[in-house]
């Protein structure tokens, strides 16, 4: 049986860091991007532990501008 493993890809100019993506994550995956900024001015969600990543889509479900997509990837 094939291992699932998530990717998350976080559309950063989009992104307002309204930060409720890091609090849903049960993986503790995402984090706000401490220093950098999108043109809007905020700081955006990027995967910190993209390797802790499980795919369940929790981050993407509570995204208020739905800007997250979830990726399941299989890992051989």
């Amino acid at each position: 049986m094939a291992k699932i493993k998530g990717a998350v890809v976080v559309d950063k100019e989009r992104c307002k860091g309204c930060d409720l993506c890091v609090v849903a994550c049960p993986a503790d995956v995402l984090s706000l991007e401490p220093k950098d900024v999108n043109d809007k001015g905020y700081h955006y969600a990027y995967m910190a532990k993209a390797d802790d990543c499980i795919g369940c889509a929790s981050c993407g479900y509570v995204c208020p501008d739905g800007c997250i997509t979830v990726y399941k990837v299989k890992v051989n």
